[in-house]
């Protein structure tokens, strides 16, 4: 689905409910639609005004572009930025029924909402520590496709969560248990929306949204690609011959400290079809302009090229990885003020 035009504006944004501190609402990567769509309609205005701007900024940015020795240069700056995943953006068909049944989970609640100025278009976002960014454009129903796995939501108590979430109408695909082959407990449970939720016994973790699990279809390939272009760590790897398929966890710190990426390779897989519900995960950064360049290099596609939002200033850059799966950067100074 083609985005919707927007404008973008700190006039375009509003709380849901009047107690709700700006500090809670997540503006970064989605303010108007732009880091889910990179819509070419999220310009200046075309009058002389605005292509004035347009060319201070295009200046600017220039300016700040970033041009690396070569390749281990980059490769060491990219392990030296400061990085962690922000948040996660998805679509929903029932905006307002999707937060009343997610907030049911202990992780989750309602914390803010943006409205842009195009009709229909709303965002939510819910407290996993501000990590989990909810869209909802006026369309009932998205496919979900076969690329997007689940969202992995780590609790106190995996069968306490679940019975609450069962007895809020909610549906369990996976009793509580403990995993294969290991100990950690877990359950799958469904939301309305049919997204999955991987529901991880961990007391006492900072990060409640631990996961998220996307198929590739070139396991090496990815790794070598979150390793290089976005500085992430290959945690660990496991390959399960009996069940045809190796998962490869990704990230900037340890799982039980840090939300991960879970990069699942199915044996003989080679492509999926994404469908158009699942948007992205955001990363902060000290440099998208750096990122960008480090991207190009490893073999990653710029779908938005760095540089400031229109009208709120935070600078971002859109990426696409060999899969097709897409991130977002977002400086980590900007970041920080649209919480404050």
């Amino acid at each position: 689905m083609r985005a919707l035009p927007v404008t973008a504006g700190r006039g375009a944004v509003a709380c849901a409910a009047a107690p709700v501190p700006r500090r809670s609402l997540l503006l970064s990567t989605a303010a108007a639609g732009a880091a889910l769509h990179s819509d070419p309609a999220l310009t200046l205005s075309r009058n002389a005004a605005g292509g004035a701007a347009a060319k201070v900024r295009a200046s600017v940015d220039a300016a700040q572009a970033a041009t690396f020795a070569g390749r281990e240069e980059a490769l060491a700056w990219a392990k030296s930025d400061n990085r962690r995943l922000l948040h996660v953006v998805y679509r929903v068909g029932d905006l307002d029924k999707t937060i009343k049944d997610e907030a049911a989970e202990e992780a989750r609640h309602p914390v803010g909402e943006v409205h842009q100025r195009v009709p229909r278009l709303r965002t939510r976002g819910l407290a996993f520590r501000r990590r989990a960014h909810i869209q909802y454009y006026g369309v009932d129903k998205y496919d979900i496709g076969e690329g997007f796995g689940h969202f992995g939501i780590a609790v106190e108590d995996v069968a306490k969560t679940v019975e609450l979430i069962r007895a809020k109408g909610g549906k369990v695909t996976r009793e509580p248990g403990p995993v294969k082959g290991g100990k950690t407990v877990i359950a799958f449970v469904e939301d309305p929306d049919g997204y999955k939720f991987e529901i991880l016994e961990r007391p006492g973790t900072p990060e409640p949204l631990c996961q998220v699990m996307l198929r590739v279809g070139d396991l090496d390939r990815a790794i070598s690609f979150y390793e290089k272009a976005c500085g992430m760590e290959l945690l660990r790897k496991r390959d399960n011959p009996d069940y045809k398929y190796t998962v490869a966890m990704m990230g900037y710190g340890p799982e039980d400290k840090n939300a991960v990426l879970e990069l699942t390779y199915n044996y003989g897989v080679t492509e999926y079809e994404k469908g158009n519900a699942y948007g992205q995960i955001a990363i902060g950064t000290d440099d998208v302009y750096k990122t960008a360049e480090i991207v190009k290099l490893f073999g990653g596609q710029v779908v938005r090229e760095p540089g400031p939002l229109p009208g709120i200033s935070t600078k971002i850059t859109s990426i696409l990885d060999p899969d097709g799966w897409k991130s977002v950067f977002v400086d980590n100074v900007d970041f920080a003020k649209e919480l404050e």
